[in-house]
C-alpha cells in the first residue's frame, strides 16, 4: 500500500490559503481575537485597533476624528427606563441603546430589527428628566459608550461595540415582527453576560 493518497491530501491542505488574520485598521498590525476598537466619530464606523493605536485615542478631551472605545460595563442599581420614561423617549420597541452623538450634539437611540439598527431621535426634555433622576447617566462618554436597556427591566452602561455586536447577532436571528424565539433567547443570553461583566 502506497502513501500516495496521503501525499495528495497533504498537498491539497498546504495549497489552501490560511484564513486571513485580523489586522489593525489603522496600521495593519495583527490583532488578537479580544482586540480593542476605535470609533470614527464622523462616519460612526467601528475600527479594529492594536493596543498602541488604541492608546493614541484614549484622551476624552482631545478633539480627534477617532475615539477609543472604553471597556467599562456598569449595571444600574435601579431600573433606568421604566414604562413612563420609555414612552416619553418615544422608543417603539422593547430594546434600545442610547448614546450621545457628539457631531450632532444630541442623544440618539437605536433599536434592533431585521434590517439592523434603526435610529430614533430622542426628545431632549425627556432625556434631561431621565438624566436628572439618574446622575450616573451623565458619566456616559460621547460616541463610545451607550445605555443598553430593555423596557421596564435591566439597563447597563456598556461600550458601544457591545451594542453593535448584539445588533449584528439579532440581525441574523430576527424573525417576524418581534424577533421571534431565537432572537429573544439571544437577548436574554447577552444580558446575562452583561450582568456577569458589570461592576
Amino acid at each position: 500500500m502506497t502513501d500516495a493518497p496521503f501525499r495528495t491530501l497533504r498537498r491539497i491542505a498546504r495549497s489552501r490559503a490560511a484564513p486571513p488574520a485580523e489586522r489593525c485598521d489603522m496600521c495593519a498590525a495583527p490583532v488578537t481575537a479580544g482586540h480593542s476598537h476605535v470609533v470614527d466619530v464622523s462616519s460612526r464606523q467601528l475600527m479594529c485597533a492594536c493596543r498602541p493605536c488604541y492608546l493614541l485615542f484614549t484622551d476624552d478631551d482631545a478633539h480627534l476624528r477617532y475615539r477609543a472605545v472604553p471597556e467599562r460595563y456598569v449595571s444600574f442599581p435601579n431600573p433606568v427606563l421604566d414604562e413612563r420614561a420609555w414612552d416619553e423617549l418615544q422608543i417603539p420597541v422593547g430594546l434600545a441603546f442610547l448614546f450621545r452623538h457628539s457631531e450632532l450634539d444630541r442623544m440618539v437611540a437605536f433599536y434592533p430589527g431585521p434590517a439592523g439598527a434603526t435610529e430614533s431621535e430622542l426628545p431632549l426634555p425627556a432625556w434631561e428628566r431621565l438624566a436628572a433622576g439618574h446622575p450616573e447617566l451623565r458619566t456616559l462618554r460621547p460616541d463610545v459608550e451607550a445605555v443598553l436597556a430593555r423596557r421596564g427591566q435591566d439597563a447597563f452602561l456598556v461600550p458601544i461595540d457591545a451594542c453593535y455586536e448584539l445588533t449584528g447577532r439579532l440581525r441574523t436571528l430576527w424573525r417576524g415582527f418581534d424577533g421571534g424565539q431565537e432572537a429573544h433567547a439571544a437577548i436574554e443570553e447577552f444580558f446575562v453576560g452583561l450582568a456577569e461583566r458589570a461592576s
